[in-house]
């Protein structure tokens, strides 16, 4: 699992400067709903912004999804290494 928090990090610039590592490559996002309730992504990091990231969806509607860096602080989303 590969999660920025177990380096203590909790700036959006370190954060961006990780995840900018990862862009084009297959990824599992776990997105937690709340509630015990999850949902799983295969995909890829496609755009970084100040605030958000962008993530293609590898399915067969090519869907894209948006998450902020507060997403993983808060550890709504979980981020694993394929």
């Amino acid at each position: 699992m590969w999660d920025i928090l177990d380096k203590g990090v909790c700036d959006n610039e370190i954060i961006r400067k990780t995840l900018s590592s990862y862009i084009g490559k297959p990824l599992t996002i776990k997105y937690n709903l709340g509630r015990n309730k999850h949902e799983t992504y295969k995909a890829k990091i496609t755009k970084l912004y100040n605030c958000i990231f962008l993530v293609e969806v590898m399915d067969e509607n090519k869907s894209v999804k948006s998450f902020s860096y507060a997403d993983i602080i808060t550890k709504t989303i979980k981020i694993f290494d394929k």
